[in-house]
């Protein structure tokens, strides 16, 4: 998905790992907000592409995966 306006570039974006994230260098994705879009990023390879998903539907998504 896209958003309307380009995102910020990655070095500008504050990334964080989920709290479920092991330290132990296993798979993960790695979140930034635009304050438009939310951004996924696989923490072994940050250089990578983006997934940039509306932020309306990341509340959905995580409102949908929460419930079970």
């Amino acid at each position: 998905m896209k958003t309307g306006s380009p995102a910020p570039a990655a070095g500008e974006l504050r990334w964080f790992k989920s709290s479920y994230s092991a330290g132990n260098g296993g798979d993960c994705v790695e979140l930034a907000n635009t304050g438009t879009a939310m951004l996924v990023r696989d923490s072994k390879q940050p250089e990578a592409a983006l997934l940039a998903v509306p932020t309306a539907h990341w509340t959905a998504f995580v409102r949908m995966a929460t419930r079970g």
